[in-house]
Protein backbone atom coordinates (compact mmCIF):
# COMPACT_ATOMS: atom_id res chain seq x y z
CA UNK A 1 0.00 0.00 0.00
CA UNK A 2 1.59 3.33 -1.11
CA UNK A 3 0.66 6.24 1.46
CA UNK A 4 0.17 10.03 0.27
CA UNK A 5 0.99 10.96 3.37
CA UNK A 6 4.36 13.42 4.28
CA UNK A 7 5.53 14.19 7.31
CA UNK A 8 4.08 17.81 7.35
CA UNK A 9 1.07 15.95 7.24
CA UNK A 10 1.39 14.27 10.27
CA UNK A 11 1.64 16.60 12.21
CA UNK A 12 -1.12 18.04 11.75
CA UNK A 13 -3.52 15.27 12.52
CA UNK A 14 -4.23 13.50 15.10
CA UNK A 15 -3.05 9.80 16.01
CA UNK A 16 -6.21 8.67 15.41
CA UNK A 17 -6.73 10.30 11.84
CA UNK A 18 -2.96 8.95 10.94
CA UNK A 19 -4.54 5.21 12.00
CA UNK A 20 -7.52 5.96 9.71
CA UNK A 21 -5.53 6.42 7.02
CA UNK A 22 -2.95 4.10 7.32
CA UNK A 23 -5.70 1.30 8.40
CA UNK A 24 -8.93 2.31 7.53
CA UNK A 25 -11.45 0.38 10.11
CA UNK A 26 -14.81 -0.26 9.21
CA UNK A 27 -17.57 2.07 9.47
CA UNK A 28 -20.37 -0.12 10.93
CA UNK A 29 -19.89 -2.47 13.98
CA UNK A 30 -21.64 -5.09 15.63
CA UNK A 31 -22.74 -3.30 19.11
CA UNK A 32 -24.41 -0.51 17.07
CA UNK A 33 -26.39 -2.76 15.46
CA UNK A 34 -27.39 -4.29 19.27
CA UNK A 35 -28.89 -0.97 19.88
CA UNK A 36 -30.79 -0.45 17.34
CA UNK A 37 -32.49 -3.70 17.16
CA UNK A 38 -33.36 -3.68 20.94
CA UNK A 39 -34.65 0.08 20.38
CA UNK A 40 -36.84 -1.06 17.62
CA UNK A 41 -37.87 -3.64 19.71
CA UNK A 42 -38.96 -1.65 22.83
CA UNK A 43 -39.15 1.56 21.31
CA UNK A 44 -36.60 3.14 23.53
CA UNK A 45 -33.45 1.73 25.43
CA UNK A 46 -33.83 1.59 29.23
CA UNK A 47 -32.13 -0.08 32.12
CA UNK A 48 -29.16 -2.42 31.35
CA UNK A 49 -27.47 -4.24 29.36
CA UNK A 50 -25.92 -7.07 31.68
CA UNK A 51 -22.94 -9.34 30.83
CA UNK A 52 -22.75 -12.67 33.27
CA UNK A 53 -22.52 -10.56 36.67
CA UNK A 54 -21.62 -6.85 35.43
CA UNK A 55 -23.64 -3.96 33.83
CA UNK A 56 -23.16 -2.00 31.08
CA UNK A 57 -25.28 0.90 31.32
CA UNK A 58 -26.84 2.62 29.15
CA UNK A 59 -29.73 4.69 27.98
CA UNK A 60 -32.16 7.52 29.34
CA UNK A 61 -31.39 6.13 33.10
CA UNK A 62 -28.04 7.47 33.22
CA UNK A 63 -29.41 11.38 32.47
CA UNK A 64 -32.59 11.11 34.52
CA UNK A 65 -32.75 13.87 37.34
CA UNK A 66 -31.92 11.33 40.12
CA UNK A 67 -28.39 10.76 38.86
CA UNK A 68 -27.67 14.87 38.88
CA UNK A 69 -28.45 14.74 42.14
CA UNK A 70 -26.95 18.72 44.17
CA UNK A 71 -23.53 18.00 44.58
CA UNK A 72 -22.14 17.37 48.00
CA UNK A 73 -19.54 19.58 47.83
CA UNK A 74 -20.13 23.82 48.71
CA UNK A 75 -18.74 26.44 46.57
CA UNK A 76 -19.71 28.95 43.75
CA UNK A 77 -20.11 27.79 40.26
CA UNK A 78 -17.19 28.91 38.10
CA UNK A 79 -18.44 31.10 35.33
CA UNK A 80 -16.96 30.41 31.57
CA UNK A 81 -14.28 32.09 30.48
CA UNK A 82 -11.48 32.22 28.12
CA UNK A 83 -8.78 33.52 30.09
CA UNK A 84 -5.69 31.36 29.63
CA UNK A 85 -5.80 30.18 32.83
CA UNK A 86 -7.04 28.29 35.34
CA UNK A 87 -10.33 29.32 36.86
CA UNK A 88 -11.05 27.47 40.06
CA UNK A 89 -13.94 28.44 42.55
CA UNK A 90 -13.52 31.14 45.42
CA UNK A 91 -12.34 30.07 48.38
CA UNK A 92 -10.16 27.64 46.25
CA UNK A 93 -6.36 28.13 44.65
CA UNK A 94 -4.53 26.00 42.03
CA UNK A 95 -0.80 25.95 41.64
CA UNK A 96 1.97 23.19 39.68
CA UNK A 97 3.01 20.43 40.81
CA UNK A 98 5.32 19.30 38.15
CA UNK A 99 5.68 19.96 34.38
CA UNK A 100 7.47 18.51 31.39
CA UNK A 101 10.85 18.55 31.77
CA UNK A 102 11.32 19.27 35.51
CA UNK A 103 14.04 17.25 37.36
CA UNK A 104 13.58 14.57 39.44
CA UNK A 105 17.50 15.09 40.87
CA UNK A 106 19.33 17.85 41.54
CA UNK A 107 22.19 17.09 38.98
CA UNK A 108 19.95 17.46 36.13
CA UNK A 109 20.00 20.98 35.02
CA UNK A 110 16.40 22.77 35.24
CA UNK A 111 14.15 22.81 31.77
CA UNK A 112 16.00 25.24 29.55
CA UNK A 113 13.34 26.69 26.89
CA UNK A 114 16.02 27.56 24.53
CA UNK A 115 17.26 24.07 23.69
CA UNK A 116 14.10 22.04 25.24
CA UNK A 117 16.70 19.89 26.94
CA UNK A 118 18.63 16.82 25.62
CA UNK A 119 18.02 12.96 25.91
CA UNK A 120 20.76 12.40 28.49
CA UNK A 121 18.75 15.10 30.90
CA UNK A 122 14.65 14.00 29.88
CA UNK A 123 15.69 10.67 30.38
CA UNK A 124 15.84 11.70 34.01
CA UNK A 125 13.15 14.51 33.92
CA UNK A 126 8.98 14.56 33.75
CA UNK A 127 7.90 13.09 30.59
CA UNK A 128 5.27 14.64 28.46
CA UNK A 129 1.88 14.30 27.98
CA UNK A 130 0.14 13.17 30.95
CA UNK A 131 -2.24 10.41 30.87
CA UNK A 132 -3.70 7.97 33.44
CA UNK A 133 -1.96 8.54 37.12
CA UNK A 134 -1.80 7.28 40.49
CA UNK A 135 -1.11 8.33 43.99
CA UNK A 136 0.55 5.48 45.98
CA UNK A 137 1.46 5.77 49.97
CA UNK A 138 3.31 3.94 52.35
CA UNK A 139 5.18 4.15 55.34
CA UNK A 140 4.48 8.33 55.28
CA UNK A 141 6.33 8.41 51.45
CA UNK A 142 3.48 9.14 49.06
CA UNK A 143 4.40 8.28 45.44
CA UNK A 144 2.89 10.03 41.97
CA UNK A 145 2.98 7.31 39.57
CA UNK A 146 1.51 8.97 35.39
CA UNK A 147 2.07 7.83 32.30
CA UNK A 148 3.88 9.89 29.48
CA UNK A 149 2.03 9.12 26.63
CA UNK A 150 3.18 10.98 23.81
CA UNK A 151 4.99 14.08 22.47
CA UNK A 152 4.01 17.21 20.81
CA UNK A 153 6.76 16.99 18.32
CA UNK A 154 6.57 20.64 17.25
CA UNK A 155 6.95 21.83 20.67
CA UNK A 156 9.66 18.78 21.63
CA UNK A 157 11.57 19.80 18.80
CA UNK A 158 10.54 23.62 18.94
CA UNK A 159 14.29 24.89 19.25
CA UNK A 160 14.83 24.15 15.44
CA UNK A 161 13.71 26.34 12.99
CA UNK A 162 10.98 23.68 11.07
CA UNK A 163 10.25 22.04 14.23
CA UNK A 164 11.71 18.39 13.37
CA UNK A 165 14.14 16.04 14.77
CA UNK A 166 17.67 17.96 13.56
CA UNK A 167 19.68 14.81 15.25
CA UNK A 168 19.46 11.75 16.07
CA UNK A 169 20.12 13.09 19.94
CA UNK A 170 16.46 14.72 19.19
CA UNK A 171 15.16 12.23 18.01
CA UNK A 172 15.92 9.85 21.43
CA UNK A 173 14.94 13.13 23.52
CA UNK A 174 11.42 12.60 22.03
CA UNK A 175 12.16 8.78 22.65
CA UNK A 176 12.72 9.19 26.59
CA UNK A 177 10.02 11.87 26.98
CA UNK A 178 7.78 8.99 26.75
CA UNK A 179 6.84 5.79 29.44
CA UNK A 180 5.86 6.66 33.00
CA UNK A 181 7.39 8.90 35.44
CA UNK A 182 7.35 8.28 39.29
CA UNK A 183 8.03 11.09 41.41
CA UNK A 184 7.74 11.19 45.67
CA UNK A 185 5.65 14.29 46.31
CA UNK A 186 5.80 16.05 49.95
CA UNK A 187 3.92 18.78 51.94
CA UNK A 188 5.51 21.59 53.03
CA UNK A 189 4.13 25.26 54.15
CA UNK A 190 0.96 24.08 52.58
CA UNK A 191 2.29 23.18 49.25
CA UNK A 192 3.28 19.83 47.91
CA UNK A 193 6.20 19.46 45.62
CA UNK A 194 8.72 16.89 43.93
CA UNK A 195 11.17 15.51 46.80
CA UNK A 196 14.23 15.58 44.31
CA UNK A 197 16.85 12.63 44.58
CA UNK A 198 14.17 10.63 46.53
CA UNK A 199 15.42 7.02 45.91
CA UNK A 200 11.57 6.55 44.69
CA UNK A 201 12.32 9.02 41.69
CA UNK A 202 12.33 7.35 38.41
CA UNK A 203 12.18 7.36 34.87
CA UNK A 204 10.19 4.40 32.91
CA UNK A 205 11.44 4.33 29.50
CA UNK A 206 10.68 2.92 26.04
CA UNK A 207 14.06 1.69 26.64
CA UNK A 208 13.73 0.00 30.77
CA UNK A 209 14.32 -3.63 30.84
CA UNK A 210 10.67 -5.40 31.37
CA UNK A 211 9.93 -9.15 32.22
CA UNK A 212 7.14 -10.85 30.02
CA UNK A 213 5.07 -12.84 32.09
CA UNK A 214 2.12 -15.39 31.28
CA UNK A 215 1.41 -17.20 28.38
CA UNK A 216 3.57 -15.66 25.96
CA UNK A 217 6.74 -15.36 27.69
CA UNK A 218 9.17 -17.47 26.06
CA UNK A 219 6.93 -18.30 22.85
CA UNK A 220 8.81 -17.84 19.59
CA UNK A 221 6.60 -15.13 18.58
CA UNK A 222 8.38 -13.28 21.14
CA UNK A 223 11.68 -14.01 20.47
CA UNK A 224 13.90 -11.55 18.80
CA UNK A 225 17.77 -11.15 18.20
CA UNK A 226 18.53 -9.26 21.34
CA UNK A 227 16.19 -12.02 23.55
CA UNK A 228 16.39 -15.04 22.13
CA UNK A 229 15.08 -16.48 25.15
CA UNK A 230 11.55 -14.30 24.82
CA UNK A 231 11.73 -13.10 28.51
CA UNK A 232 12.31 -9.69 28.55
CA UNK A 233 11.84 -6.71 26.50
CA UNK A 234 12.80 -3.31 26.92
CA UNK A 235 10.76 -0.57 27.14
CA UNK A 236 6.80 1.05 27.29
CA UNK A 237 5.38 3.87 25.56
CA UNK A 238 1.80 5.40 24.31
CA UNK A 239 0.72 4.70 27.61
CA UNK A 240 -2.89 5.81 28.27
CA UNK A 241 -4.86 4.92 30.72
CA UNK A 242 -3.99 3.06 34.21
CA UNK A 243 -5.07 0.53 36.72
CA UNK A 244 -4.37 -0.04 39.87
CA UNK A 245 -3.81 -3.16 42.13
CA UNK A 246 -5.21 -4.30 46.01
CA UNK A 247 -1.58 -4.83 46.75
CA UNK A 248 0.00 -1.92 45.92
CA UNK A 249 0.83 -1.63 42.37
CA UNK A 250 0.43 0.53 39.32
CA UNK A 251 -1.10 -0.66 35.99
CA UNK A 252 -0.20 1.46 33.04
CA UNK A 253 -1.51 0.20 29.84
CA UNK A 254 0.11 0.08 26.15
CA UNK A 255 -2.14 1.98 23.32
CA UNK A 256 -0.63 3.06 20.35
CA UNK A 257 2.26 1.06 20.39
CA UNK A 258 1.90 0.34 16.71
CA UNK A 259 2.70 3.91 15.49
CA UNK A 260 6.14 3.77 16.50
CA UNK A 261 7.15 0.99 14.32
CA UNK A 262 7.94 1.46 10.68
CA UNK A 263 9.30 -0.17 7.75
CA UNK A 264 12.57 0.63 5.10
CA UNK A 265 10.09 1.89 2.92
CA UNK A 266 6.76 3.83 3.52
CA UNK A 267 5.10 0.56 1.16
CA UNK A 268 6.95 -2.00 3.18
CA UNK A 269 4.34 -5.05 3.34
CA UNK A 270 3.89 -6.63 6.56
CA UNK A 271 2.39 -9.60 8.04
CA UNK A 272 -1.66 -9.82 8.52
CA UNK A 273 -1.08 -10.17 12.16
CA UNK A 274 0.48 -6.91 12.60
CA UNK A 275 -1.45 -4.90 10.05
CA UNK A 276 -4.83 -6.19 11.95
CA UNK A 277 -2.78 -4.11 14.86
CA UNK A 278 -2.35 -1.33 12.55
CA UNK A 279 1.44 -1.62 12.31
CA UNK A 280 2.52 -0.89 8.75
CA UNK A 281 6.05 0.58 6.86
CA UNK A 282 5.38 4.23 8.20
CA UNK A 283 5.27 5.61 11.70
CA UNK A 284 3.78 8.73 13.31
CA UNK A 285 7.01 10.96 12.72
CA UNK A 286 8.59 10.07 15.46
CA UNK A 287 11.57 8.29 13.49
CA UNK A 288 12.79 5.69 16.25
CA UNK A 289 13.72 3.25 13.56
CA UNK A 290 16.04 5.46 12.41
CA UNK A 291 18.24 5.21 15.58
CA UNK A 292 16.44 1.72 17.06
CA UNK A 293 16.61 -0.97 14.55
CA UNK A 294 14.88 -3.30 16.63
CA UNK A 295 11.64 -1.02 15.42
CA UNK A 296 12.23 -1.54 11.98
CA UNK A 297 9.68 -3.93 11.36
CA UNK A 298 11.53 -5.97 8.21
CA UNK A 299 14.62 -6.72 10.19
CA UNK A 300 12.72 -7.44 14.13
CA UNK A 301 8.72 -8.45 13.15
CA UNK A 302 8.19 -10.24 15.98
CA UNK A 303 9.17 -6.67 18.38
CA UNK A 304 5.84 -5.61 17.61
CA UNK A 305 4.83 -8.86 19.70
CA UNK A 306 6.43 -7.50 22.50
CA UNK A 307 4.08 -4.28 22.79
CA UNK A 308 0.54 -3.80 23.41
CA UNK A 309 0.03 -4.92 26.79
CA UNK A 310 -0.30 -3.90 30.46
CA UNK A 311 2.41 -3.51 32.51
CA UNK A 312 3.19 -3.60 36.03
CA UNK A 313 5.18 -1.80 38.68
CA UNK A 314 5.86 -1.60 41.85
CA UNK A 315 6.13 2.55 42.61
CA UNK A 316 7.85 1.62 46.51
CA UNK A 317 10.33 -1.34 44.91
CA UNK A 318 12.64 0.55 42.55
CA UNK A 319 14.52 -2.17 41.71
CA UNK A 320 11.73 -4.23 40.85
CA UNK A 321 11.83 -4.94 37.12
CA UNK A 322 8.14 -3.87 35.61
CA UNK A 323 6.22 -6.73 34.06
CA UNK A 324 4.49 -7.32 31.01
CA UNK A 325 1.42 -9.48 31.62
CA UNK A 326 0.65 -10.77 28.39
CA UNK A 327 -2.20 -12.80 30.03
CA UNK A 328 -4.32 -9.71 30.11
CA UNK A 329 -4.28 -10.00 26.28
CA UNK A 330 -2.48 -7.80 23.65
CA UNK A 331 -4.89 -4.81 21.83
CA UNK A 332 -4.86 -1.48 22.50
CA UNK A 333 -5.51 -1.06 26.18
CA UNK A 334 -7.38 2.02 27.48
CA UNK A 335 -7.72 1.14 31.36
CA UNK A 336 -7.16 -2.15 33.61
CA UNK A 337 -10.23 -1.83 36.03
CA UNK A 338 -9.05 -4.20 38.59
CA UNK A 339 -11.98 -5.63 41.01
CA UNK A 340 -12.03 -8.25 43.70
CA UNK A 341 -15.14 -10.98 42.79
CA UNK A 342 -17.08 -12.33 45.67
CA UNK A 343 -15.00 -15.67 45.59
CA UNK A 344 -11.89 -13.34 45.70
CA UNK A 345 -10.35 -13.76 42.25
CA UNK A 346 -8.99 -10.82 40.67
CA UNK A 347 -10.91 -9.91 37.68
CA UNK A 348 -9.18 -6.70 35.08
CA UNK A 349 -12.25 -5.17 32.95
CA UNK A 350 -10.40 -3.71 29.63
CA UNK A 351 -11.79 -2.12 26.76
CA UNK A 352 -9.69 -1.70 23.20
CA UNK A 353 -9.78 2.07 22.11
CA UNK A 354 -9.97 1.43 18.11
CA UNK A 355 -13.17 1.01 16.23
CA UNK A 356 -14.35 -2.18 15.16
CA UNK A 357 -12.70 -4.07 18.51
CA UNK A 358 -13.68 -5.45 21.57
CA UNK A 359 -14.30 -5.69 25.51
CA UNK A 360 -12.72 -7.87 27.88
CA UNK A 361 -12.14 -8.92 31.09
CA UNK A 362 -9.44 -11.22 32.76
CA UNK A 363 -10.51 -13.54 35.52
CA UNK A 364 -7.20 -14.71 37.63
CA UNK A 365 -6.75 -19.01 38.35
CA UNK A 366 -5.48 -17.71 41.50
CA UNK A 367 -7.75 -16.19 44.90
CA UNK A 368 -6.43 -12.82 46.12
CA UNK A 369 -5.49 -12.81 49.69
CA UNK A 370 -4.28 -9.41 51.54
CA UNK A 371 -0.84 -10.49 52.95
CA UNK A 372 0.27 -13.30 50.79
CA UNK A 373 2.27 -13.70 47.33
CA UNK A 374 0.41 -11.66 44.12
CA UNK A 375 2.46 -12.86 41.74
CA UNK A 376 0.82 -15.15 39.47
CA UNK A 377 -2.43 -13.43 40.19
CA UNK A 378 -2.04 -11.51 36.51
CA UNK A 379 -0.29 -14.27 35.28
CA UNK A 380 -2.52 -17.03 35.40
CA UNK A 381 -6.13 -17.08 34.36
CA UNK A 382 -8.20 -16.91 31.54
CA UNK A 383 -9.43 -13.83 29.08
CA UNK A 384 -12.85 -13.39 28.32
CA UNK A 385 -14.50 -10.90 25.57
CA UNK A 386 -17.55 -9.81 25.69
CA UNK A 387 -20.78 -10.80 23.15
CA UNK A 388 -23.96 -8.25 23.71
CA UNK A 389 -27.49 -9.37 22.66
CA UNK A 390 -30.54 -7.41 21.58
CA UNK A 391 -32.15 -8.28 24.35
CA UNK A 392 -30.23 -6.54 26.59
CA UNK A 393 -28.50 -9.49 27.73
CA UNK A 394 -24.68 -10.76 26.48
CA UNK A 395 -21.99 -13.33 27.73
CA UNK A 396 -18.35 -13.56 28.39
CA UNK A 397 -16.73 -15.83 25.41
CA UNK A 398 -13.73 -17.67 27.09
CA UNK A 399 -10.73 -17.60 25.11
CA UNK A 400 -9.49 -20.84 25.11
CA UNK A 401 -7.50 -23.34 23.41
CA UNK A 402 -11.02 -25.15 22.81
CA UNK A 403 -12.96 -22.09 22.30
CA UNK A 404 -11.04 -20.40 19.03
CA UNK A 405 -8.34 -23.23 18.20
CA UNK A 406 -5.50 -21.04 19.11
CA UNK A 407 -2.54 -21.82 22.20
CA UNK A 408 -2.54 -19.62 25.00
CA UNK A 409 0.32 -18.15 24.07
CA UNK A 410 -0.89 -17.79 20.72
CA UNK A 411 -4.35 -16.01 22.44
CA UNK A 412 -1.92 -13.04 24.27
CA UNK A 413 -0.42 -12.35 21.48
CA UNK A 414 -3.13 -12.23 18.53
CA UNK A 415 -6.01 -10.70 21.45
CA UNK A 416 -7.79 -9.43 18.54
CA UNK A 417 -8.43 -12.39 16.29
CA UNK A 418 -8.82 -14.67 18.99
CA UNK A 419 -12.18 -12.40 19.99
CA UNK A 420 -13.42 -12.33 16.41
CA UNK A 421 -12.77 -16.23 16.12
CA UNK A 422 -15.02 -16.28 19.49
CA UNK A 423 -17.84 -14.35 17.87
CA UNK A 424 -17.53 -10.84 20.55
CA UNK A 425 -19.26 -7.99 19.74
CA UNK A 426 -17.28 -5.52 17.04
CA UNK A 427 -17.40 -2.26 19.06
CA UNK A 428 -17.16 1.74 18.69
CA UNK A 429 -14.00 2.03 20.39
CA UNK A 430 -14.83 0.70 23.66
CA UNK A 431 -12.33 3.15 26.17
CA UNK A 432 -12.23 3.66 30.25
CA UNK A 433 -14.26 0.64 32.25
CA UNK A 434 -14.99 1.62 35.78
CA UNK A 435 -16.63 -0.30 38.39
CA UNK A 436 -18.97 0.19 41.18
CA UNK A 437 -17.68 -0.27 44.67
CA UNK A 438 -20.97 -1.18 46.17
CA UNK A 439 -22.26 -3.98 43.63
CA UNK A 440 -21.12 -6.16 40.75
CA UNK A 441 -21.62 -3.95 38.37
CA UNK A 442 -19.34 -1.75 35.56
Amino acid sequence: MTLELKNDQIEDLSFDDIDELINPRPEDNDFDAVVEAAISRRGFLGGVVAVGTGAFLTGTGLMSGQARAASPFRFEPVAATSADTITVPKGHNWYTLSRWGDPLFSDVPEFDGATRGTAATQARAIGDNNDGMALFSKDGKHVYVFNNEYTNRKIMWGNNPDGKAASDDDILKGKMAHGLTAMEVAESDGKWAIVKDSPLNRRVTPDAEMEITGPARGHDLVKTAADPDGVKCLGTWNNCGNGRTPWGTYLACEENFNGYFSGPTEDYEVSPELARYGISGKDWGYGWAKIDERFDVSKHPNEANRAGYVVEVDPFDTNAMPKKHTALGRFKHENAEVVIAGDGTVVVYMGDDERGEFLYKFVSDNKYVEGEPTDNLLTQGTLFAAKFNDDQKGEWLPLTEESVGMSRAEISIHTRQAASKAGATTMDRPEWVASNPLKAEV
